[in-house]
């Protein structure tokens, strides 16, 4: 019986273990406490641990945001995001929609040091402008 919960363990993987795709609320979690939905998520904090990202202060926007002028203590501040079921997310590097974007669709990303932005850059502390929808 222990060789086949061993077995079972092993290949359910990551799954089997609760947190361990990291502190990142998962997509259809969403939700406001009335019940409406979230478009996505913000957060300030990662951490080469995925147990520690999608920490600290977090910018809530609902379906429609469409902020070209990020707040001042947002701007270039993001440095994970998890965005909701049948949403996606559109980011620009510079302020008023200018320079680089990218769009992320439904997901978690708890690192956005991992998502290029041009050839030297990333995407963490590199967001000035969104637009959820």
């Amino acid at each position: 019986m222990t060789q086949l919960c061993l077995l079972l363990l092993l290949a359910l993987g990551p799954a089997a273990i609760p947190r361990a795709r990291g502190a990142c609320p998962v997509p259809a979690d969403l939700k406001q406490a009335d019940g409406t939905r979230t478009c996505a998520k913000l957060y300030d904090k990662s951490d080469p641990y995925y147990e520690n990202c999608c920490k600290g202060a977090e910018l809530a926007l609902q379906p429609g945001a469409d902020l070209p002028y990020l707040p001042s203590d947002w701007a270039n501040t993001a440095s994970s995001l998890v965005v909701g079921q049948r949403c996606e997310l559109t980011v620009w590097s510079l302020p008023g929609k200018a320079g680089k974007t990218r769009k992320f669709s439904a997901g978690s990303y708890p690192r956005l040091e991992e998502y290029r932005k041009g050839i030297l850059g990333d995407w963490s502390n590199a967001i000035s402008g969104v637009y959820c929808k």
